[in-house]
């Protein structure tokens, strides 16, 4: 588990194709390695993943095939940014919003203004995942936890402050620019849960019969 508090910019220095999947070797930049063992999960843009091998200043890992489908990196190149986060420990400060590491989809940037010395982005996330995304709720985008601040259908804003600017990816994005988002994790169990007993057999999502059903709408 992770906070979306970013603690690094790291690069990818190597890709290596193996079969159908990865393995990725990536400089970790400043972040500290110190207490980071064999096994232990990172958090790469967002993407949790396993520490297979371990240097002073990188590590490696192997991405399936299944998150190289699901995730932008699947398109990763050489030499490209990448946010870093370290895994949650006992004594960590939960100063973002509790995040997984599986991401749910790839939304892009659309807007990118300024607002005195932050910018405002917006993000049109995709389709199947606009129900999870609410005003002033939370969402980790290239592994950051950010506030909702509006919703418009699937499009969403929010508000970069300059030093989330500085010290993560978002400093280089522009509209066009593709991202990997996961939604609250407490949104997706929400509508898992109010599917009650009906849950092993049901093949949608949140419906209005089920609003009603579970006693939100009259």
């Amino acid at each position: 588990m992770f906070t979306g508090i970013i603690l690094a910019i790291g690069k990818i220095a190597v890709i290596e194709h193996r079969a159908r999947d990865c393995r990725f070797k990536i400089n970790t930049g400043k972040l500290p390695l110190d207490g980071v063992a064999l096994g232990d999960s990172i958090a790469v843009n967002g993407v949790c993943l396993t520490v297979i091998e371990l240097g002073k200043d990188y590590f490696c890992a192997d991405v399936s095939n299944e998150t190289l489908s699901r995730t932008l990196l699947g398109e990763a190149t050489l030499g490209a940014s990448v946010n870093l986060e370290l895994a949650l420990t006992p004594s960590t400060r939960m100063g973002g919003h509790i995040v997984s590491g599986h991401v749910d989809g790839i939304g892009r940037v659309m807007e990118k203004k300024p607002d005195g010395r932050s910018f405002r982005f917006k993000f049109k996330a995709p389709d199947n995942l606009a129900k999870y995304i609410a005003e002033k709720g939370s969402i980790c985008i290239n592994g950051i936890s950010l506030t909702v601040n509006d919703v418009d259908g699937a499009m969403f804003g929010v508000n970069i402050v300059p030093h989330t600017l500085k010290e993560t990816t978002l400093g280089e994005a522009v509209p066009g620019t593709r991202v990997n988002l996961e939604v609250d994790l407490l949104a997706r169990y929400m509508e898992r849960l109010m599917q009650g007993d009906s849950a092993a057999a049901a093949q949608g999502g949140v419906t209005e019969a089920l609003l009603q059903q579970a006693g939100f709408l009259g």
